[in-house]
């Protein structure tokens, strides 16, 4: 048996043995959306909870301040960022800003792809979120919404940890290039939701982890996985064979207005402040 074929046996195993360690949430997050689920928590007691990892403090302030935000009196303290985000919406938005954490390793080579899975993960979330900013202007009534986006655009490709990590236990035989690539397109799906069940995350993010690339889904409603599905294509994570009639369907679907919205100035400026409140 070849190596490829062994790490995609053992990893095929552990996901059916419900045996494959999967990545756990960060500290700071768990504890953020423990004290959301607190229907006792106030604000000040919040802040207080996310105050205790300075990192994240930093982004929460970063996000209030940011123009998606919609504000241009900046806020100076982790209460009043707190305050402008408000309850509802802090748990999905430093559980977003957590994930960062997640992507490191000591194996030079899996570094490299865990640094790209990141950066290509925020290009394809900024994406999803601009989306979903001229969604919403439209579709006023809808129940999605913008702190759920942002969380699903920043978890849909978790899956690849796990296959990274094996990787990175067994650098000498695992960690071929060529060979992640295909493990990663054959298998994080499946990982990715495996893992939203771990972290008993709602079912629409467990869709977005399996259903992202793939084809074959395709819900009537618009959903989240649809505007992570078009950042996809857009950055080119997602490969298409007729990339105007893909996203053609999601203008039929009114994910999207029109193919001029991508080069519109408007758009742009979104894009470029979401990306902002990400670095």
């Amino acid at each position: 048996m070849s190596t490829e074929n062994a790490l995609l046996t053992i990893l095929v195993d552990r996901i059916n043995n419900d045996t494959l360690v999967l990545p756990t949430l960060p500290e700071a997050a768990i504890k953020v959306r423990q004290a959301a689920d607190n229907s006792d928590v106030n604000l000040m007691q919040m802040s207080d909870v996310i105050s205790q990892d300075p990192a994240l403090s930093a982004r929460m302030i970063k996000v209030a301040n940011s123009a998606i935000m919609g504000r241009s009196v900046k806020v100076s303290n982790l209460q009043q960022a707190v305050t402008r985000i408000g309850l509802r919406q802090i748990k999905n938005i430093a559980t977003a800003m957590a994930m960062e954490q997640l992507f490191v390793s000591h194996n030079e080579l899996i570094k490299g792809y865990m640094g790209k899975a990141w950066q290509k993960t925020l290009t394809v979330a900024s994406h999803s979120i601009a989306l979903m900013e001229f969604y919403l202007k439209n579709n006023k009534h809808t129940s999605l919404n913008r702190d759920s986006i942002t969380l699903a655009a920043l978890v849909y490709n978790i899956g690849v940890l796990p296959i990274l990590t094996e990787a990175e236990r067994h650098p000498e035989i695992f960690a071929n290039p060529s060979f992640l690539a295909h493990a990663i397109q054959k298998l994080s799906g499946k990982i990715g939701s495996s893992i939203m069940q771990a972290w008993e995350f709602p079912k629409e993010f467990v869709d977005v982890a399996l259903s992202w690339a793939d084809p074959s889904y395709k819900p009537d409603k618009v959903s989240y996985v649809d505007f992570i599905r078009v950042g996809a294509i857009l950055e080119g994570t997602l490969q298409v064979s007729d990339k105007s009639a893909t996203l053609q369907t999601y203008i039929d679907k009114g994910v999207i207005p029109s193919m001029q919205l991508f080069t519109s100035d408007e758009y742009n400026e979104i894009l470029t402040d979401v990306k902002e409140m990400f670095r």
